[in-house]
């Protein structure tokens, strides 16, 4: 959520400064604004809603400088308004932040009590009028920031500008991430590499507590003691290219239908098809010794961890709990010595998620982190990284990194059974056998998205829409009432099929479309049975099965969607195609915007 770029620059910096927020489109915002310096003042510019609104206004009032800071801001403090909108200025001093500096009401409070007159809703002003009154006192910038960073409690990314210091920028980090870049003359400060693709390949990442003074000669990083620390710069291989639609109309799409291909760029770190064996990719790290694991996620990658819970336990008959990142360290878990905690995240910056990682490692646990990026602040403080390589993915609802994730859970449940003993050799060879097919098999589910398309006007209606499935089927049924959830504005729900009974029946009439996903196998019967409950009474079913299951079943539903037939363990990572499919066509059908659906945000850095 929200995005930062600075550029400390030999030209004008304006038009740039658009593009860097462009790129960082994908991770959620409902206004945006920048702020440069030229001939020894400010000159800004603020924004509701895209970031076409705020180009009109340059387009009409263009800003000089060859300095500036820029933001996409995601409402946390205050509406989103223009007013409330980044960079805020106070002073000398500019600033934006991502984040909620949680004590901000006492600052504020004491700097009222000052005379200090407020303009906006938000936390960020508070941290403008802390770092102006340092300086209003007789403070360089440098040391205004030392004095102030540590009055601030919660989690922060900050850029500041500095009106008659236009040499210099100052980023710090504390809970949300914060990358320096360096270039030929110039240097950057962005939320992440992707904001600076197209200014610079080298990287600094700040690590926790780390603030930077940026010029354009030269940058000193300092860490939470204000001791002058070097970070290692490195190339940050993110291009461009990498936020290109193609030839599809979203995002969304593109990245559903490259699934196939991430699925087996992914694999490849963790099988040896020759030797039929599961690899972790740290080969010395030891999980034979893990007695418990502990599986800590958020949205879409808590169902992940659910599919791996059962996978765990069928495979490796090891004990698992499961908990929503939010709301594990409230409950005060035990975690017993020799426990893995196993944390499942696509941008390893999630707030909840990177608190409860650092709750569990104080805990004595063994971390293990499932990232789609290699070096957030889980991948770096896990004590085994376990990466998803599913590439960029810029639309707000996860696809093509949540089926990366099933993958990995599904190599590391492989691997868990056989250091344990539960595998034979033959067992293990057949996991990697099936595991290898999974990318074939999702290019087979994607041909279907014609098909699925000519479905979603008899969904779109829909007032609510309920999902079932049993076994690892469930949290495929949650996973699609999500995603309708998130791209559609529909409410959808999703259950365990012979939940039904138990009260959620309750809302079947001929009004409410019911997706059942219900591979042939050991628990189609049972699946079928719920079916037939909700047929009764009226539930309007879309069934999602093989060929086998359709020709057993599907007859009376309102439509079908034959999937290929695929071995039980894959079946998860292949059903994720037709909700993912559904719930865009439905989207798309509605005119929702599909990429950036409203109230969300790709990472969601503060709790």
């Amino acid at each position: 959520m929200c995005g930062i770029i600075g550029i400390l620059g030999t030209s004008s910096v304006a038009d740039r400064l658009v593009d860097g927020l462009k790129r960082l489109e994908y991770r959620g915002y409902d206004s945006a604004g920048i702020c440069t310096v030229d001939g020894g003042e400010f000159g800004r510019r603020r924004a509701k809603g895209k970031l076409i609104n705020l180009a009109n206004k340059l387009a009409a009032e263009p800003l000089a400088g060859d300095v500036g800071i820029a933001h996409t801001r995601w409402a946390t403090h205050g509406r989103p308004t223009e007013d409330n909108a980044h960079p805020h200025i106070v002073g000398d001093v500019a600033v934006v932040h991502n984040g909620i500096i949680e004590n901000f009401k006492p600052l504020r409070d004491m700097l009222i009590a000052e005379g200090r007159v407020f303009l906006s809703e938000t936390d960020t002003e508070v941290v403008g009028h802390l770092v102006d009154r340092e300086v209003q006192r007789g403070a360089d910038p440098v040391a205004a920031v030392a004095a102030v960073l540590p009055m601030l409690h919660g989690a922060f990314a900050l850029a500041l500008l500095f009106r008659e210091h236009p040499d210099m920028l100052i980023g710090a980090r504390l809970g949300a991430p914060l990358t320096v870049g360096y270039g030929d003359g110039e240097n950057y400060l962005g939320s992440d590499a992707l904001a600076l693709a197209s200014l610079t390949q080298r990287i600094a990442y700040l690590e926790e507590g780390d603030w930077a003074v940026v010029k354009r000669d030269s940058v000193q990083i300092y860490d939470a003691a204000n001791m002058p620390v070097e970070r290692p710069i490195t190339k940050s291989g993110v291009s461009g290219a990498m936020i290109e639609k193609g030839n599809y109309r979203h995002f969304m799409l593109k990245e559903i239908f490259e699934q196939p291909l991430v699925v087996a760029q992914t694999l490849q770190s963790y099988l040896r098809p020759v030797e039929g064996q599961v690899a972790l990719p740290i080969p010395e790290f030891d999980l034979s010794r893990i007695n418990r694991v502990t599986i800590v996620a958020c949205g879409t990658s808590y169902y992940a961890g659910m599919v791996a819970k059962y996978w765990f336990e069928q495979f490796a008959r090891m004990p698992v709990d499961l908990d929503f990142a939010s709301e594990f360290r409230y409950r005060q878990p035990v975690l017993e010595p020799g426990g893995l905690a196993l944390f499942i995240s696509q941008s390893g910056e999630t707030a909840d998620t990177l608190a409860a990682l650092r709750h569990a490692k104080a805990e004595g646990q063994t971390i293990a982190a499932v990232v789609n990026v290699p070096t957030s602040s889980m991948a770096r403080e896990a004590d085994l990284l376990l990466p998803t390589h599913a590439g960029t993915e810029i639309g707000v609802a996860s696809t093509k990194a949540f089926v990366c994730q099933l993958a990995v859970l599904a190599a590391l449940a492989a691997n868990l059974a056989r250091v344990r003993g539960k595998l034979t050799p033959a067992e293990e060879a057949d996991i990697v056998l099936h595991l290898s097919e999974a990318p074939a098999a999702l290019n087979k589910a994607l041909k279907l998205d014609a098909a699925i398309a000519r479905i979603a006007p008899l969904v779109s209606p829909a007032r609510t829409v309920l999902y079932l499935g049993r076994g690892p089927d469930y949290p495929m049924a949650l996973e699609g009432a999500l995603k309708l959830k998130e791209i559609s504005y529909i409410h959808a729900e999703g259950y365990a099929a012979g939940e039904m009974k138990h009260g959620p029946i309750a809302l079947i009439d001929d009004s409410v479309p019911v997706v059942v996903l219900a591979p042939s196998g050991p628990l189609f019967e049972k699946t079928v049975s719920n079916m037939q409950e909700v047929r009764a009474r009226g539930g309007q079913i879309i069934l999602v099965s093989d060929a086998e299951g359709i020709a057993l079943a599907g007859e009376g539903t309102l439509a079908t969607i034959e999937m290929p037939s695929v071995h039980p363990l894959i079946a998860p990572l292949v059903y994720a195609v037709p909700v993912q499919l559904l719930a865009y066509h439905v989207a798309v059908q509605k005119g929702t915007d599909v990429d950036q659906p409203r109230n969300l945000a790709k990472s969601v850095t503060v709790e």
